[in-house]
């Protein structure tokens, strides 16, 4: 997996790609959930699965099946936090 630095929230807070018409160019904003097991920490942006961070290799399996099995939540509730309204809850991995 390709490691980047983990981004900020103010960094992130959009859903989408935005156009800006002052300068001619757009701002790539990239979606990510933040995981934390232990002394551990990683960040996975939802639309690739890359990782940033350590986790233990059983962990982060378990973490990223959820992601994929929830993709389509947790851009429903990235949606839902661009707005500033409340989320909904996703299960966790059974």
């Amino acid at each position: 997996a390709i490691h980047r630095p983990p981004l900020t929230f103010a960094e992130s807070e959009a859903v989408d790609t935005i156009p800006n018409p002052c300068r001619g160019i757009s701002v790539c904003v990239i979606l990510f959930m933040h995981a934390e097991y232990g002394e551990f920490e990683i960040t996975v942006e939802i639309e690739s699965g890359v990782v940033s961070g350590r986790f233990p290799r059983r962990a982060l399996g378990l973490v990223l099946e959820w992601c994929v099995i929830h993709k389509a939540e947790l851009l429903a509730d990235w949606a839902l936090a661009a707005e500033k309204l409340p989320l909904n809850p996703i299960l966790p991995l059974e």
